[in-house]
């Protein structure tokens, strides 16, 4: 189906949008979008999506924001529904012409110990509940808000998705899961594009806690290295080659997209 074109009229919606990568992602789309344009924020934080929606309205005032303080760590269909309802109250769904959904919320888990000591099915459940099922749950709510609307939906993904890393089993699992999601979403709606988008080691509070509590010691020296050496990908890069990549088009719907590739 092509690229997307940012600057036209169009909704978005962001979880995880309070800080890190979501919340640069958030910034950069905006900037270009038209007047007439709606942005939904979702995170925990509502300081945090309020500094978000700050930033936004800086580079770009003719824009709607809608921020909606959510914990997706138990995730129901019913509240989703409601967020996006009230946030589109006084929009009309025909004037966007585009909906771009961008999944980031996502958690690290335990790093601290080894796949065969994750023995506690209350973990499992809460970080597939996080990372996995809420993500599926507002994913199909908002395929059927927009059922005419030309649709970009974006994983913010990993390398964890397709690669193992020690300690990192909790993480690995899901983002493999929610990968593979998102591919058979792309292989069952043909007419809508789907990004899994892996956005490289960035300098996020996600790799401080790698590199501080990993019990794996090579893993903790990989990421000490990148951190020192200063060669952790910043927020703003991956922002520009998501965007870039997001632009063009250039990969087959459902593909994982590498910051590296």
């Amino acid at each position: 189906m092509g690229g997307l074109n940012l600057n036209e009229v169009g909704f978005l919606l962001v979880t995880g949008a309070s800080r890190g990568i979501g919340q640069t992602m958030a910034v950069e789309c905006a900037k270009v979008m038209k007047p007439g344009s709606l942005i939904l924020l979702l995170a925990r934080s509502a300081a945090g999506l309020e500094s978000t929606k700050g930033e936004i309205l800086r580079a770009n005032d003719r824009v709607t924001i809608v921020t909606a303080s959510v914990d997706l760590s138990e995730p129901s269909k019913e509240a989703l529904e409601g967020i996006v309802t009230k946030a589109l109250a006084n929009s009309s769904k025909e004037s966007f012409q585009y909906a771009l959904m961008i999944h980031n919320v996502g958690t690290l888990g335990d790093v601290g110990k080894w796949a065969v000591d994750m023995d506690n099915q209350a973990i499992w459940r809460e970080h597939f509940a996080m990372n996995v099922f809420s993500v599926a749950i507002l994913n199909a709510v908002f395929m059927a808000t927009f059922p005419e609307t030309k649709k970009f939906i974006v994983n913010v993904t990993s390398k964890a998705a397709i690669e193992p890393f020690p300690s990192m089993s909790l993480y690995c699992s899901s983002r493999a899961a929610r990968e593979m999601y998102f591919r058979c979403l792309a292989a069952e709606n043909p007419t809508i594009c789907v990004l899994n988008y892996s956005p490289g080691p960035v300098d996020t509070d996600m790799a401080a806690d790698i590199r501080t509590n990993s019990i794996d010691p090579e893993l903790k020296t990989t990421m000490t290295g990148l951190f020192t050496s200063g060669n952790l990908v910043t927020r703003e890069q991956t922002t520009k080659k998501f965007i870039q990549v997001l632009q063009e088009g250039a990969f087959a719907s459902g593909a994982h997209v590498d910051y590296y590739d």
